[in-house]
């Protein structure tokens, strides 16, 4: 039985349907992923990807669908390949893709790969029409009697 939490997690700043997105994910196990939240509006997605180059890696951002996708040269056809067989071959390297839809104004500000692991930084950058403003409350001015006549 699924349960919809999106109802509570509405005030999240950044991603809608947080829930929804993190159980399609994990329908698909490979590679791991985090998903950090480092200030109201900064976010972070890393993506585990040892054995992955800059050339074998793909970020794109499409109708606000972050989608990462890895796929390695045959290591056969790899220039520095060793040579001779695994005993163990314990890293995966079979092609992915994961897609992370991304809220309204949330805008990828660059990704890097360091130590196996790739970071997509993203901002959410909400206009100013759009942000919340406070109002101030006027009220009439009241008239005061001076002098000794009252009233």
């Amino acid at each position: 039985m699924r349960f919809d939490y999106s109802p509570f997690f509405r005030s999240t700043v950044g991603f809608d349907r947080l829930i929804d997105m993190l159980e399609s994910a994990s329908d698909q196990g490979y590679p791991p992923y985090n998903i950090e939240r480092s200030d109201e509006n900064n976010y972070r997605v890393t993506v585990a990807v040892a054995g992955f180059g800059e050339k074998d890696l793909t970020v794109d951002v499409k109708d606000r669908v972050l989608t990462i996708a890895g796929k390695r040269e045959d290591e056969g056809a790899r220039p520095n390949a060793r040579p001779g067989a695994y005993l163990h071959q314990g890293i995966a390297g079979r092609a992915f893709e994961r897609n992370f839809q991304l809220a309204e104004h949330v805008e990828v500000k660059g990704a890097r790969l360091e130590n196996g692991l790739l970071h997509v930084d993203l901002e959410r950058v909400v206009p100013e029409e759009k942000k919340p403003r406070r109002i101030a409350i006027n009220a009439p001015e009241l008239k005061t009697i001076e002098g000794s006549k009252a009233a």
